[in-house]
């Protein structure tokens, strides 16, 4: 693991790193509101279909139970249907509007400029010209980047405050101030993205779509519920030290690069140990992390449980360069590091976490050209 003051390259880097996820976003909201569009499009080109088939039922066909189905299942998208004698059909429309003609007129040129209208023909006789505007989905989708943009505004700025100040005990109120507004802030537009997904599944999306949607809110929760502990007294209850800590090795593991070669063992099969598991996976993430930035990617990384009197050592491996012996102690302190990218915060957190929160102990075990062991000791029930 390696650890050097950098502040200034290491803001450098935040800003740019801040810019390319911001433009990420718009980016991906962008591509997703677009297909979302198109989406919207076809169904309305399949809705006029439906309604050529019922002008033409009329005369020589009867009218399939497929085409019905399809002019009744819009109940999201506004639309006007204007025929060549200049009635007017009306969808989605609000009803004490319906007769306004100039309301009427206003929303037709309105939804035009959303939208293409479609020309209802028939062996190349127009017969009805069909407006459509957004649905309400596609509008709130709108202005989901905005939300986001605000949320990072607000992080930053409290990101920024958080360096500003130099007194230990005024950057720990930071630090907690910072992490449950973001919890709380991060709160509110997660639970509207709950409702959306659920719109977007009653809108027919591709399952693939909302599938990966719905893994980035649980990840996102997650994120939400560590982040509302800090600064708080955790509840801790008994919970299977080696299962937990099995847990967290899965997911490192899924997440990984095929260059990390993982390994997990454990002497015992269960211990009881009075834990939070979010804050405690937390600990354990970030201890591999650093151990994948010390390896540069490449390498080894062993989590290894032992079981010690009345304790319960907890064994993190990695064969990055080490750290010097003089640094042993100076790795929790905030704002230690020196990688190209970070704030410096990970092992003071997990310091915070494992020595105040949960009564145990962490150091370095070990450390030398050939890699570091970390270890976190807990306190067992039994």
């Amino acid at each position: 693991m390696d650890f050097s003051p950098r502040k200034r390259t290491s803001n450098i880097f935040l800003l740019i790193s801040a810019f390319v996820v911001v433009s990420l976003i718009l980016w991906n909201t962008n591509s997703f509101f677009k297909k979302f569009k198109e989406e919207e499009r076809i169904k309305m080109e399949n809705w006029a279909a439906a309604e050529t088939e019922l002008l033409q039922a009329a005369e020589d066909q009867e009218l399939g139970n497929l085409t019905l189905k399809v002019l009744g299942s819009n109940n999201s998208t506004p639309m006007i249907l204007e025929n060549m004698d200049g009635s007017i059909r009306t969808n989605n429309i609000p009803k004490e509007k319906i007769g306004d003609k100039a309301y009427i007129q206003k929303k037709m040129k309105q939804f035009g400029s959303e939208n293409d209208p479609i020309i209802i023909e028939d062996r190349g006789e127009q017969l009805a010209t069909l407006y459509y505007g957004n649905s309400e989905v596609l509008n709130k989708l709108k202005y989901y980047p905005i939300a986001l943009l605000l949320i990072i505004f607000l992080f930053g700025a409290v990101i920024f405050f958080f360096f500003k100040t130099n007194k230990a005990s005024e950057q720990n109120k930071l630090w907690a101030g910072m992490a449950k507004e973001t919890a709380h802030q991060i709160g509110t537009p997660l639970t509207s993205l709950l409702g959306w997904n659920e719109l977007l599944k009653s809108e027919q999306i591709n399952p693939e779509v909302t599938k990966e949607i719905e893994k980035d809110i649980s990840r996102l929760q997650t994120i939400t519920e560590r982040f509302s502990k800090i600064g708080s007294t955790p509840e801790l209850r008994s919970h299977d030290i080696v299962s937990e800590t099995e847990k967290a090795y899965q997911y490192l593991k899924r997440r990984s690069s095929k260059l990390i070669h993982f390994s997990f063992k454990s002497n015992i099969d269960n211990l009881p140990v009075l834990l939070n598991p979010p804050l405690y996976n937390w600990s354990i993430e970030n201890l591999v992390k650093n151990g994948i930035d010390a390896m540069k990617g490449k390498g080894d990384i062993s989590i290894q449980i032992d079981k010690n009197g009345s304790y319960v050592n907890i064994l993190i491996s990695d064969s990055g360069h080490g750290i010097p012996k003089s640094d042993f102690q100076n790795i929790f302190n905030p704002g230690v590091t020196t990688k190209k990218r970070g704030w410096g915060l990970g092992l003071s957190l997990v310091k915070r976490i494992v020595e105040e929160y949960h009564k145990g102990k962490i150091k370095v075990l070990s450390s030398s050209k050939e890699g570091t062991i970390m270890q976190i000791s807990l306190k067992t029930i039994v």
